[in-house]
């Protein structure tokens, strides 16, 4: 006679033999391994979570308008009537040029001119004049606005304007601004404000998405002619308690924004299912300066890591140096291996990483990558100062690339991203100069003394990255 208790291991076994046939289909080994052990430990827990977070799955609807957007991003480039050529100022990154293109539907885009702005009350400052002067349209798209000092600010800024008759529209994720599309989206709607909410939770209803999808951009487009994009979002720079915020923003004028515009229309269009064919919001563009630009968005819906193959790309090609600064370092076999083949070819690879984080379970995790990269001669540096949370990258004196990015996997597969590509060496020169000041004020880990480190730390930070690879 079959008992409870039997019927109960029976039912275990058929998960672990299901789910060791279905878990390695379309996914990296080190994902797949770390699902498995879960599940061959605790098959309930194991199947609940991988129901809920195991695949970066899009229904088909916004699959299918995703692949609308996608066509349609493709030929925005025919609209744009800014001057557009080759990246003839960086002949050796021009391969990652044509990748991005390929992956992103952007070409390059020159006569741009490229501001980093990395203080973080002054590039906040300068969208509020923006947004303040703006004469025909204010559209916003970020991760977390908060229902703080500085989103209070920026939020009574936009109503004005929509007060004054420039058509404003807000666009933000549901989980990472939940607060203010609670308590402020109704009295920004009532002054004519769109407020849209990006990806909401839809746990048991038709459309939804894995939870832990997140658009995780930051993009502001004003009049459709200046634009920011990088790292920072609408929220106080202490926000994160114990911690200050150090961000890195551009602020950028030319043919270029309209690529920007694009990415944050086509989120709006993927939200609402309304397209926009208003070409007022694509104004004639003009050449404003002598960087040549490109943007990359990425996400699950571009079923691609464009951000993740086009850095590995770039860093192939890299001849001299390679610098690298991101909050969450959790990257994939791939990335690993791009960043030791170029140290091992004799390439100066840095990666700065703060000291401090918001994320205590991520910096074990990340730091179990290091003893690999000391080996291979990358040289790692850990920011004393504030919460580093900017994200760059800057390959020899010909590409700069800044965004929303971090360079872990959670932002490779799963969230959804924009970065701005720059092939400019006097821009490169300036984010250099901010990358030079971060290594000045980092404590350099040397492979000696890493190794020093007791077992149980080496444990845990083992156990972060098994947590960490779950995607």
């Amino acid at each position: 006679m079959l008992t409870w208790g039997t019927a109960y291991v029976i039912s275990e076994w058929l998960v672990r033999i299901v789910m060791l046939i279905y878990v390695p289909q379309r996914r990296s080994p080190a994902s797949a391994r770390a699902w498995l052990l879960l599940i061959f430990f605790l098959p309930a827990l194991g199947l609940i979570l991988y129901a809920l977070i195991g695949r970066a799955y899009l229904p088909p609807r916004r699959l299918a308008q995703q692949a609308r957007i996608i066509e349609l991003m493709q030929k925005m480039p025919q609209r744009f009537p800014g001057p557009v050529r080759s990246v003839a100022e960086a002949p050796d990154m021009a391969h990652g040029a044509q990748l991005a293109r390929n992956l992103g539907s952007f070409d390059v885009a020159g006569g741009n001119r490229i501001e980093l702005l990395p203080r973080y009350q002054t590039s906040l400052d300068r969208l509020l004049k923006d947004i303040q002067t703006a004469r025909n349209s204010v559209h916003l798209l970020y991760y977390i606005f908060a229902d703080d000092s500085t989103g209070q600010r920026m939020a009574e800024a936009i109503e004005q304007a929509a007060r004054r008759g420039v058509s404003c529209r807000l666009l933000l994720d549901s989980v990472g601004s939940r607060a203010l599309l609670h308590k402020l989206a109704a009295r920004l709607r009532a002054a004519g404000v769109e407020v849209v909410p990006l990806l909401p939770l839809r746990v048991l209803r038709p459309g939804r998405v894995r939870l832990d999808l997140r658009n995780h951009r930051k993009i502001a487009v004003i009049d459709g002619q200046v634009g920011y994009v990088g790292s920072q979002n609408i929220v106080d720079d202490t926000a994160n308690r114990g911690l200050t915020n150090e961000e890195l923003v551009v602020r950028v004028v030319g043919p270029v924004v309209q690529q920007l515009q694009a990415v944050l229309l086509a989120d709006r269009s993927q939200e609402t299912g309304k397209e926009i064919t208003d070409d007022t919001l694509f104004p004639q563009a003009q050449a404003a300066g002598g960087s040549a630009a490109q943007v990359l968005p990425s996400g699950p819906g571009h079923q691609a890591g464009n951000t993740q193959q086009v850095l590995v790309s770039l860093i192939y090609g890299a001849r001299r140096r390679v610098d690298l600064t991101t909050p969450y370092f959790v990257p994939d076999a791939t990335f690993l291996m791009a960043m030791q083949t170029a140290a091992a070819r004799g390439v100066q690879v840095n990666l700065v990483v703060s000291r401090h984080s918001n994320k205590p379970v991520v910096q074990f995790a990340q730091q179990s990558y290091y003893e690999d990269l000391l080996a291979a001669g990358v040289k790692i540096y850990l920011y004393r100062g504030a919460f580093l949370h900017a994200k760059y990258s800057a390959i020899d004196d010909s590409v700069a690339v800044i965004g929303s990015s971090n360079l872990d996997i959670r932002s490779f597969a799963l969230n959804s991203e924009v970065s701005l590509l720059v092939y400019d060496p006097e821009v490169v020169a300036d984010l250099r100069r901010i990358q030079d000041r971060h290594i000045a004020d980092s404590d350099a880990i040397t492979r000696e003394r890493w190794r020093q480190r007791s077992p149980a730390k080496r444990w845990l930070q083992n156990m972060c990255r098994l947590a960490d690879t779950l995607i």
